[in-house]
């Protein structure tokens, strides 16, 4: 998933430089929703590894 969310914001990036401004956005969001579910996804896991070594 972090993986997705690095290649989205690389193409966002690539877009901007060539002034593609709304696909650039567009990627941009979608790499920020990617990473916001990542970064919730860790966070559980890491609960969850927690609780059972508990």
């Amino acid at each position: 998933m972090l993986h997705y969310a690095i290649v989205f914001l690389v193409i966002a990036l690539i877009a901007a430089l060539f002034g593609f401004g709304g696909i650039a956005a567009g990627a941009v969001e979608i790499a920020k929703i990617l990473f916001f579910i990542f970064v919730i996804m860790a966070v559980v896991a890491f609960i969850i590894s927690i609780a059972r070594k508990g």
